[in-house]
C-alpha cells in the first residue's frame, strides 16, 4: 500500500513538471497579440447583386434547453442588401 502511494506521488510530480523551453515567454505572447489582424473583404457570388452590394449580419444570444439544463449560446443570421 506504501509502495503505490509513493509511485503515485512521485508520478503526479513527474507529469505535473513542465519544462520551461516549451513554454513560450511572456513578450514573445505580447507581440503576437499586437500584430494587426489582416483585413478581409466578402463579396457576394449571386450574380443578381450589384458589385456594391453589403452584407449586413445581426447577431444574438439565444436560451436552448440541454439535458444538463438550459445554456446560452451565440446566433447570427446575415444577409446581402
Amino acid at each position: 500500500m506504501a509502495k503505490t502511494a509513493i509511485v503515485l506521488i512521485a508520478l503526479a510530480l513527474v507529469l505535473g513538471h513542465t519544462p520551461s523551453s516549451t513554454a513560450a515567454p511572456a513578450d514573445q505572447r505580447q507581440e503576437l497579440s499586437a500584430q494587426r489582424r489582416p483585413h478581409i473583404t466578402i463579396r457576394p457570388r449571386y450574380r443578381g447583386l450589384s458589385p456594391s452590394a453589403k452584407r449586413y449580419c445581426r447577431a444574438w444570444l439565444a436560451q436552448e434547453y440541454r439535458v444538463s439544463g438550459p445554456v446560452i449560446v451565440p446566433r447570427q443570421e446575415c444577409w446581402w442588401q
